[in-house]
């Protein structure tokens, strides 16, 4: 029951995203970044908009507003801007992608665990498993935009604490009662096999277990590496963007990363 309760707990120890009380933590070993504000990307336009409501805008032309009022810009101001939106464009987007890797881990995790101890009754467990998938995808993609921030990631906290946490560990609870004649039945067929030594039944056990975590583990590595190296890319980012600041004064206050080295 151990090894299973770990499983289902993996899409939140795997996660590199962290709702805090004052923003967005997007954390690795090396580095961490709060993320502050919140961003709209269409085709268009990129939109961010401060804690004040106002609102600045990076139009597909390249040119910038500031609460609807068009700021003048020199070509390097230009190229400089350019430059910030198509990254923003590129790694925002990662985040995620990051989420929902960690949501498949999940899975694999309960298919790994379902196979080893021949559970039964994870239809809605894959289900709920599904249906965070889809609430992660519609938090991050909206009505044909891409949408981060505090706001969104609030909302997504409130439905996850309200709804997936307790089904989630509802669901496992009635996976594990259904089960629980196939797993006596798995103990009683390792103990014959083991000679009723239960120092080697338990090693048999422990081996099982270990082989389903260093599987998992390989991936979740991969996860971790992923967001190891885009949090480096948004340490750039913020160093970006606070030359752009530098440059156009008017962009001050609309800042989307802090960045704070460990």
């Amino acid at each position: 029951m151990k090894k299973f309760m770990l499983a289902t707990s993996l899409i939140l120890s795997t996660s590199a995203i962290a709702h805090e009380d004052h923003g967005i933590q997007i954390s690795s070993d090396q580095c961490q970044v709060d993320f502050q504000n919140d961003v709209r990307i269409t085709p268009n336009q990129l939109q961010i908009t401060a804690e004040n409501n106002k609102q600045l805008t990076i139009d597909s032309y390249g040119e910038l507003y500031v609460d609807g009022q068009a700021i003048t810009l020199t070509h390097e101001q230009k190229d400089a801007l350019a430059n910030y939106a198509d990254s923003l464009r590129v790694q925002l987007p990662q985040v995620a992608n990051i989420a929902l890797d960690g949501v498949k881990l999940a899975g694999v995790a309960l298919d790994e665990v379902a196979q080893a101890f021949n559970l039964q009754g994870l239809e809605s467990l894959n289900g709920l498993m599904d249906e965070l998938h889809v609430e992660i995808s519609d938090t991050f993609y909206q009505q044909g935009a891409f949408v981060m921030g505090e706001k969104t990631f609030h909302e997504f906290g409130e439905n996850f604490d309200n709804h997936f946490e307790t089904h989630i560990e509802e669901a496992v609870e009635s996976a594990m009662m259904e089960s629980i004649g196939s797993i006596l039945m798995l103990i009683g067929s390792e103990m014959v096999s083991s000679g009723g030594d239960m120092e080697s039944f338990e090693a048999r056990m422990e081996n099982m277990g270990k082989q389903i975590e260093e599987k998992v583990q390989l991936q979740a590595k991969q996860i971790e590496e992923q967001a190891n190296g885009l949090c480096d890319k948004f340490e750039g980012i913020a160093h970006a963007e606070t030359n752009l600041v530098a440059q156009i004064p008017a962009m001050n206050g609309y800042q989307l990363f802090n960045f704070k080295s460990k």
